[in-house]
């Protein structure tokens, strides 16, 4: 199975466009979104293209390709008009031997781990900058943002296949690699 992975659209239409070009090029299985998906939040500038109405048709149109979990912009409001489940905090996920804790990391990150084994994957959004890192024996992952990125990163998201993690700016030039079972 092929994940996209991508996080904090923040409803910019333009690079929720870009980031659905990226789909069509990956042609993954399900999008994995971590959340915060229409409103840019009190925190950020308004993103380019800010039109939460226009990201809502252009994700409603894949609603069945698309797995989500709640960020902390998101509301019941927004679950009103998309038609997919995104109000879920959490979920786990076992995919090709890989297991993950994916939240969006307003409520569970580094300094707040759920539950999680050795070597399993702690996979959030939220902080808007790609990691990967392993601390006390959890990996920790993030796709970084697609459309508001920090700390002078790359707009980007990530694909998981074959156990192997692809961090790509939205363009698809992958700038880094991680197979955690093999580190």
């Amino acid at each position: 199975m092929k994940l996209m992975i991508a996080s904090d659209i923040h409803g910019s239409a333009y690079y929720c466009r870009r980031m659905l070009e990226a789909c069509d090029r990956e042609q993954p299985d399900k999008l994995l979104l971590l959340g915060d998906i229409l409103y840019h939040g009190p925190r950020n500038d308004l993103p380019r293209e800010y039109a939460p109405k226009e990201v809502i048709a252009l994700l409603n149109e894949r609603k069945d390709g698309i797995l989500c979990v709640r960020g902390n912009c998101d509301t019941e409001v927004d679950q009103m008009v998309l038609a997919f489940p995104i109000l879920a905090d959490y979920a786990y996920l076992a995919i090709d031997g890989v297991t993950m804790f994916v939240t969006h990391g307003h409520v569970y990150h580094l300094k707040h781990l759920p539950p999680l084994g050795k070597n399993e994957i702690l996979l959030h959004g939220h902080t808007h900058v790609p990691a990967w890192e392993k601390q006390d024996g959890v990996w920790y992952l993030n796709p970084g943002s697609v459309s508001i990125p920090k700390e002078d990163t790359p707009l980007s998201y990530m694909t998981l296949e074959n156990g192997a993690f692809f961090w790509k700016t939205l363009d698809g030039a992958v700038y880094h690699t991680l197979c955690p079972g093999q580190e």
